[in-house]
């Protein structure tokens, strides 16, 4: 609601929620919401008239592609994860086209629907390779010092930035370099933690050089997260978070580290673990080299090209 209008577009919101999955008096004004934004919905769409309509998930897709199906507007769902989410469940069965970005979710959706495109991703992150030099220097960095990138999110991540931060002793220790993106929410906390090879970022605007100037990324494992460091190409630490619905951070790493693309480390190990896990990858060059690799072949660069693609054999069909 904030970043769309910035970029010079209409949004509309609908008065609608999740269906809480504990008894709570919440749930009590659920069956009202999802009536006003099922009308609020059908006259959007009566307003609008769109040739085609897209959803991404989350609750808020669901009243609007219902509507535009029963109106017999084309539709197409995007699954971002690599474990289906209840309301792009829920509405496979309205839709003509249903773009994935991980392979085997024919137990979530029929086979016939899914093309498998990858998600959207920022196309300057394509050769971030080229830009090692220019980042360093950016972040005025030491060149032949190992860098780490932590990235908890824009908002930030708790557990992450405790982790880092009982870390520090452990990176000045073993000289390394280490950009930290805190997030918003935590900047005033850890601002002072800054030292002279700790940088603290509560957000970084320029993620291409940040890619760039890292030798190992300690991320979480959102959908997106995970697309864009499939196409940097670096050895990953993924701490997905286990607060999110149906898990499906943790099944977002899974996914790549399975295919010895990326380690695993879950949160509630990471205290114990997380130095052990860094040392055997910071003393072991081939591994690096060859999840950076790994995880490199799992990219789809063109997965916006494939989505408009499959939207406008959409639209054709229509007309």
């Amino acid at each position: 609601m904030e970043k769309v209008p910035e970029a010079g577009y209409v949004i509309k919101g609908l008065w609608i929620a999740g269906l809480q999955r504990t008894l709570t008096l919440k749930n009590l004004l659920f069956p009202l919401k999802l009536i006003s934004s099922l009308l609020v919905s059908r006259k959007i769409i009566k307003n609008f008239k769109p040739d085609a309509v897209i959803g991404t998930g989350g609750y808020a897709s669901a009243p609007l592609l219902k509507m535009a199906s029963v109106e017999g507007i084309p539709c197409l769902i995007q699954e971002q994860n690599s474990h289906a989410g209840i309301t792009n469940k829920w509405l496979s069965g309205h839709v003509q086209i249903i773009c994935t970005a991980y392979d085997g979710l024919e137990h979530f959706f029929p086979a016939s629907k899914i093309k498998l495109t990858g998600n959207p991703v920022r196309q300057d992150l394509l050769n971030v390779h080229l830009n090692k030099t220019e980042a360093t220097a950016f972040f005025n960095l030491r060149p032949k010092t190992k860098t780490v990138l932590v990235l908890g999110g824009s908002l930030g991540a708790r557990s992450i930035n405790e982790l880092i931060d009982a870390q520090l002793p452990y990176f000045k220790k073993k000289g390394i370099q280490v950009l930290w993106q805190c997030g918003k929410i935590y900047a005033q906390k850890y601002a002072n933690k800054a030292q002279t090879d700790v940088q603290v970022y509560p957000f970084l605007n320029r993620m291409e050089l940040a890619y760039a100037a890292a030798d190992i990324i300690i991320s979480r494992a959102g959908a997106l997260s995970v697309s864009e460091l499939c196409l940097v190409g670096k050895p990953v630490i993924f701490i997905p978070s286990p607060n999110v619905a149906e898990d499906h951070q943790t099944k977002n790493a899974l996914s790549i580290s399975q295919k010895n693309a990326a380690i695993l480390l879950k949160e509630k190990d990471a205290p114990t673990q997380f130095e052990g896990v860094l040392d055997a990858l910071l003393d072991d060059q081939k591994r690096q080299k060859e999840l950076g690799e790994a995880i490199l072949a799992l990219a789809k660069p063109n997965a916006t090209k494939e989505i408009v693609d499959e939207i406008e054999k959409l639209i054709k069909a229509k007309v």
